[in-house]
């Protein structure tokens, strides 16, 4: 049964229905059991994934059960173990080389109690991210590399040539002449031997391709020592020796040159639990047969993600384990079993089926490298871990232990609050209810709610919320409250404390007594509504009738309403203390009124001045009856009789706003004839090909002309322009900002070029603060011309401006740049959509004509604009420029291109990933360029690589097009997820 909330006497619902009945033990703690993280019995440790770390943990597994590897690194000797005394109780150990870090993961594998570890501090001192998944087989060359090296330093020769005895064999590149039969022959050793799989089923096919002779003919002939010259030959690989394990890596990672991406080739291959190496060798009188040990997994069928996984056998039982983080599964009957990870990805119709295979030997399309262990009957030897290592483990294993009991005796603990609990809520809800005629208290319903929710501890009772401003219940609050009996709030109110106490009196008197008086109010209004619209049908003769907005009586219910529910909230506290909701309630109200700038009732025929408003459309006659009901919701509405007068002083307002509409007209139109190309921007003359006509032109601002233009258009609606405002082109010293250079390209926009008998034109129409001329005259050579400008430049301000500038374009803290994803460097411009164009378009003017006052320029508004300009700094210039540039150059989006927020400061590593969540590229597959310049350096920050506001980068994404559309999500593909088998790549 569901709880009535407006009754206060019903408490059916409110969540006893957990606590009634018998309860699990269970239900009272959400802790699971410590021993479910314990190792089981003859089981192996697993390792935790740390985000897409799962292809170090299936190498960590192998490396771990090759026991010749685990003794020589057991042997190593521990800087802790050297230095004598062991480590101290009061710190934690922390190795110090890559040894130490492997030698402690193999002691906690081999002896931990825990059922899986975690092998940060190991990836950590690698200096790998955890976040992006490597190329496996990359990583097992650079890690055996690196412990090769390490391993070569230590005295003891066990530990020193491990890494060449277990892994490194030999093998010799054979050139042979035609012509003489010379042989040129050089050894190499090799730690796995590389086989391509594209074309064959067999593994045995792949070492045979690996071996095959090639021919060197053509232009492709061998330099013969011995003959002295090029002759056709033939060169091959020899196997000369094989270490004890050998690794064999199966090329199924390739580059794509059709599409630039590597792609993972997901065919079938079979290989068999016994390979005999002999056929394969230069000398054929040693023992050659192998034995499989282990099968490295990646599932998915794309290059660029996936989960790895490893089957390895256990050398001392012969078992096969699969290993999956932190999850280990011993296979049955001592066999490889690949099946189920070869039907985790379904084969598209391209793909072959799963050839048969026989006893003894297995296919995979998922195996990307195999593991053969020379073939022995010697039982493996078992590897003790060293006294200061098995202090170690012993020591994360009392941790461990105190973990385990730690979590125990706080399900213990939960369990036994539970129990008392769940007695006391039984006992203490069956007398709830208040019994008609006892005394009773009201208490919050939502505190109830959170007593009996066990996951959430009641705090102390608040009942503040619920109270009127003379300090009691609050009527409008007895929906929230419930009643019980005085013996159960005596017990809460001892147990929990709070108040105040909202007892049989509580109710307040005054506020039922105002609620009713209000809701009275609320059921006359309803008849005095249909009164008022039936009275205003009536037409009013004479003059006495009243004048009433006409918006005024559309809403005027809603007001009265609105009116009678801020009485009625009157009677609810205004203090924050006491209630903390109203508050904020009141606050978004008076922001909202600000806003919409709502009027009093009537207030709308109101003019400024206090008196009738002229405008006979805003308003209309009601009758004496209409205004005496009207005037008993609003008593403090204006008045206004039929027969009341405009206000005069508006009227006289009304007469000099047509004469000053008349007169900017007439301005207009007088502006307009004078200068009309310039206002139609015909026959402009030009800098860089001088006019012949002339030998001297006039400099305006841009700004001034757009103004002008505007004021011209709309006279009525925009203010004139009075003043040129050439100070805006000067610095502070009177001199010219600009060069004649400059003033043909990049600050072209900035200026507009005047004829001279347009200067004539412009000198009588507006108030002319500064001239600016620019004057040709012959150069010494014939045909050569010089240019000078009145007011020169000022060199050293131009210098500044210019450094600002460079300042600005290098130190920004956020400008928009755009991203622009090509396909084969070729730009797609169809469908261009520029944004709103810089013309003079209606809707640019009527956008600019709304700008803030601030914003307008005070030499187009006030006539002493000049005087003020003359004390223009260098910084409002710059930012003068800044707006000129911007309203000029805006730059026009186009399809399959976005828009970034950046700053200067931010390197080209954060660039990338904010492009990668805008186009879904991972940043190891964005080829970034920007003026044919490829960007490259991620640690160099954006303002060096000279990436400025409005810049345009150009996007190339390496990724898979056309046939990877079974490719695995590179975005959503999270590391070693348990469902879905994905790791971020």
């Amino acid at each position: 049964r569901r709880n009535c909330r407006g009754n206060p006497n019903c408490l059916v619902g409110i969540g006893e229905h957990v606590w009634l009945g018998e309860i699990d033990e269970n239900t009272f703690h959400n802790i699971d059991d410590p021993n479910c993280e314990r190792r089981k019995k003859n089981a192996f440790v697993g390792l935790t994934n740390l985000g897409a770390t799962c292809y170090v943990n299936t190498f960590l597994q192998m490396w771990f059960l090759n026991l010749e590897l685990r003794q020589a690194l057991y042997l190593c000797p521990s800087s802790e173990d050297t230095a004598g005394g062991g480590i101290p109780k009061d710190r934690d150990y922390e190795p110090q080389t890559i040894c130490e870090h492997l030698q402690y993961l193999f002691a906690l594998l081999q002896n931990s109690k825990r059922r899986y570890i975690d092998p940060s501090g190991f990836v950590k001192a690698l200096g790998l991210d955890t976040g992006q998944q490597q190329d496996a087989q990359e990583f097992s060359k650079l890690f055996m590399s690196l412990l090769e090296d390490t391993l070569s330093k230590q005295k003891n020769p066990d530990v020193r040539n491990i890494v060449q005895k277990q892994f490194c064999g030999e093998y010799a590149y054979v050139t042979v002449c035609n012509q003489c039969g010379r042989e040129s022959k050089l050894v190499s050793k090799f730690y796995e031997l590389e086989l391509n799989i594209q074309g064959h089923k067999q593994l045995t096919d792949c070492i045979t391709e690996f071996l095959k002779e090639e021919k060197l003919e053509g232009d492709n002939r061998y330099f013969c020592e011995t003959c002295q010259s090029k002759q056709n030959a033939t060169r091959k690989i020899r196997l000369l020796s094989l270490p004890c394990t050998l690794n064999l890596q199966l090329m199924r990672f390739v580059f794509d040159r059709q599409t630039g991406h590597k792609k993972k080739l997901n065919t079938y291959i079979g290989f068999s639990e016994l390979l005999d190496m002999e056929p394969f060798m230069e000398q054929k009188n040693g023992v050659y047969v192998y034995e499989l040990s282990a099968v490295l997994i990646h599932r998915g069928v794309s290059a660029y993600s996936g989960h790895y996984i490893a089957h390895v056998k256990d050398p001392q039982t012969g078992e096969w384990y699969k290993f999956n983080d932190e999850d280990i599964e011993k296979m049955e009957g001592k066999k490889l079993q690949l099946g189920i990870e070869e039907d985790l990805a379904e084969p598209s119709k391209s793909q072959t089926r799963k050839p048969k295979c026989g006893k003894g030997t297995h296919c995979s399309r998922n195996a990307y490298m195999l593991v053969y262990r020379l073939q022995t009957r010697e039982k493996a030897p078992a590897v003790e871990v060293p006294a200061f290592l098995q202090e170690l483990v012993e020591r994360d294993n009392c941790k461990f232990e105190e973990w385990c009991n730690e979590m125990a005796e706080m399900r213990k603990q939960s369990v036994a609050r539970g129990k008392i609990k769940h007695e006391e809520v039984k006992e203490l809800y069956k007398r709830l209810p208040a019994e008609a005629g006892s005394p009773y208290d009201f208490i919050s319903l939502e505190w109830l709610q959170k007593w009996l929710d066990e996951s959430t501890p009641p705090k102390p009772i608040d009942n503040t919320a619920c109270l009127c401003s003379h300090g009691k219940l609050h009527p409008d609050k007895i929906s929230i409250m419930k009643r019980i009996s005085e013996y159960v709030a005596d017990f809460f109110y001892r147990r929990y404390g709070g108040g105040p106490r909202l007892n049989v009196k509580a109710l307040c008197k005054d506020c039922v007594v105002e609620r009713c008086r209000v809701l009275r109010l609320k059921n006359q209004l309803n008849e005095d509504y249909k009164t008022v619209t039936n009275l205003l049908k009536i037409t009013v003769k004479g003059n006495d009738g009243f004048w009433v907005g006409k918006a005024s009586l559309r809403s005027w219910r809603q007001l009265a309403l609105e009116q009678l529910n801020e009485q009625d909230d009157d009677a609810e506290p205004s203090n924050g203390k006491v209630n903390g909701n109203v508050p904020n309630k009141d606050e978004s109200n008076e922001e909202k009124r600000e806003e919409e700038e709502e009027l009093n009732f009537n207030e709308d025929i109101v003019c400024p001045h206090g008196d009738l408003c002229i405008s006979e459309n805003e308003r209309r006659v009601v009758s004496k009856e209409a205004w005496r009901k009207l005037k008993q919701y609003f008593p403090k509405a204006p008045e206004f009789p039929s027969n009341r007068e405009c206000c005069s002083q508006c009227k006289i307002l009304e007469r000099e706003g047509e004469e000053n509409e008349a007169l900017h007209k007439m301005m207009a139109t007088e502006q307009k004839t004078s200068l009309q190309n310039l206002f139609h921007d015909k026959c402009r003359p030009c800098l860089g090909s001088w006019p012949q006509e002339t030998d001297e032109l006039y400099i305006v601002s841009q700004f001034f002309v757009e103004e002008w233009r505007k004021f011209v258009r709309r006279p009525t609606r925009c203010s004139p322009v009075s003043s040129v405002g050439n100070s805006a082109l000067l610095c502070p010293h009177g001199g010219l900002m600009f060069t004649y250079a400059s003033m043909t390209k990049e600050d072209s926009k900035l200026i507009a070029l005047i004829w001279p008998s347009e200067w004539e034109r412009i000198q009588k129409l507006f108030v002319v603060d500064h001239v600016i001329k620019v004057t040709r005259r012959p150069g010494a050579e014939a045909g050569s011309a010089l240019y000078a400008s009145e007011p020169q430049l000022c060199p050293e301000c131009r210098e500044g401006l210019l450094c600002q500038q460079q300042r600005d374009l290098r130190e920004y803290t956020q400008a928009t740049i755009y991203i622009h994803k090509v396909v084969d460097n070729k730009k797609v411009m169809k469908d261009a959509a520029p944004e709103l164009n810089v013309s003079s378009s209606e809707a640019e003017e009527e956008r600019e004509e709304n700008k803030p006052e601030g914003e307008q320029d005070p030499d187009f508004n006030q006539a002493n604009g000049g005087a003020k300009r003359q004390r223009t700094s260098h910084q409002s210039y710059v930012a003068y420029q800044k707006q000129g540039i911007r309203r000029s150059t805006r730059h026009r989006k186009v399809r399959g291109e976005k828009a970034l927020l950046v700053s200067a400061s931010q390197t080209l590593k954060e660039l990338k990933i904010q492009i990668m969540h805008a186009f879904s590229v991972a940043p190891f597959d964005q080829n970034l360029s920007m003026d044919g310049k490829l960007l490259s350096d991620d640690t160099a920050t954006l303002g060096s690589l000279g990436v400025i506001p409005e810049s345009v980068i150009l996007l190339k994404a390496d990724e898979p097009i056309a046939d990877y559309a079974a490719m695995d999500d590179v975005m959503q593909g999270e590391g070693g997820a348990r469902g879905e088998g994905r790791e971020t790549p």
